[in-house]
């Protein structure tokens, strides 16, 4: 089981990025999927997460209304459109797959993770 993030880059501040994940090995139509993010020297924390049918999101206090989380279930992917991005932005971004199918902003409910895709935000 693979899960494939992509997207990252280098953008100015107020820029837009989307990110993709695409997972492989297995189908996660079922399952919540969530984006965590990590900066240096930081703990990953939570950015969003979708539940199963997209019916359900989830957002961290920092990004709401900036970032939107959506999935495509018939190519097995989940992406994050991020708008008006800042340099506190900046960090690596991780796609995962939930336990479930509800949405949850604790890391250990995920028990596939992607490798991070690196989101760089400049002043």
């Amino acid at each position: 089981v693979q899960l494939q993030a992509s997207g990252g880059g280098l953008v100015q501040a107020g820029g837009s990025l989307r990110l993709s994940c695409i997972a492989s090995g297995r189908t996660f139509w079922n399952n919540a999927l969530g984006w965590f993010r990590q900066a240096p020297g930081t703990e990953r924390e939570f950015v969003a997460a979708i539940s199963w049918n997209g019916g359900s999101t989830q957002y961290a206090d920092s990004v709401k209304g900036r970032f939107t989380i959506s999935r495509d279930n018939s190519k097995n992917a989940v992406y994050l459109q991020m708008d008006s991005l800042n340099t506190e932005d900046t960090a690596d971004y991780y796609c995962a797959a939930g336990r479930s199918s509800s949405t949850s902003q604790n890391s250990n409910y995920y028990n596939y993770w992607g490798k991070g895709t690196l989101v760089t935000v400049s002043s």
